[in-house]
């Protein structure tokens, strides 16, 4: 008997969150973390859902809020659980999840919102010709080497960008993502960070606001929808101040639902 041949893997779009829309105007793919180096498959449910809790109850509060506005909120279901150097998977699996959403949906705009590990990938992503925006979670950035590339960002020439970080992440470094904010806005204008002060990697703390500010930067980068002041005076401070722009706390109690 033949050795079987091992089964290719592939990348998966999970189905919409909450009700899809009859015409959708929209689609966020939601990124969730992943590890450095790791050849294992994704976790199966229910432990898939636990370790994609963040991006999942952002993409529930953001299926509420665009339902009117035809979003389609996707969860990506990666090939490996790591990001294995040089291969890049996860950046693989997003482009090829926003080209599935081109397919399933045509020439509509797309936002790319990934937490930790799915930060760096949808920055790395961000450069896809449907995608029109990126929101980074505290985002994984590697330590930076003088003898190692630097992280790109011209890729994200051309979308609105938006970072968050606690400062008091100890698993990801958020002067890195400073440091990575401060290049892009060199090559774009549109781009802009928020930290959430003492606050660490989950984002505990200030969960509600940075649901929030998820929320509102992504309904008005995919929909038009005017930014709050926070995010609008963000976009436009000049560095450093839009890239180290305190979260308030009770931000988004006062916003139009």
């Amino acid at each position: 008997m033949g050795q079987q041949a091992t089964p290719l893997r592939t990348a998966r779009l999970g189905k919409a969150i909450g009700p899809e829309p009859e015409t959708v105007s929209g689609v966020v793919l939601l990124l969730p973390g992943g590890q450095e180096i790791s050849e294992r498959r994704p976790p199966a449910l229910p432990w898939a859902a636990r370790a994609a809790s963040p991006v999942r109850a952002l993409g529930r509060r953001l299926a509420r809020a665009g339902r009117q506005d035809g979003l389609a909120a996707h969860l990506v279901q990666y090939r490996y659980r790591g990001w294995n150097g040089s291969e890049a998977h996860l950046v693989a699996d997003a482009s090829w999840a926003a080209d599935e959403a081109v397919r399933r949906y045509g020439d509509v705009p797309v936002c790319l919102a990934g937490v930790g590990m799915g930060g760096r990938a949808a920055l790395h992503a961000g450069g896809h010709e449907a995608v029109n925006s990126v929101l980074a979670i505290a985002p994984w950035l590697p330590e930076e080497d003088v003898a190692a590339t630097p992280e790109p960002v011209k890729q994200l020439v051309g979308r609105q960008v938006l970072i968050v970080h606690g400062t008091n992440d100890e698993r990801t470094d958020p002067e890195l993502s400073f440091r990575l904010a401060a290049r892009a806005k060199k090559v774009n204008r549109e781009v802009c960070r928020f930290e959430v002060h003492a606050d660490g990697h989950g984002l505990h703390q200030y969960r509600d606001e940075v649901l929030c500010l998820g929320v509102d930067f992504v309904m008005g980068v995919l929909f038009g929808r005017g930014f709050s002041r926070p995010v609008h005076d963000a976009f436009m401070a000049p560095p450093p101040l839009g890239l180290r722009m305190p979260l308030a706390a009770g931000f988004g109690k006062s916003l139009r639902r």
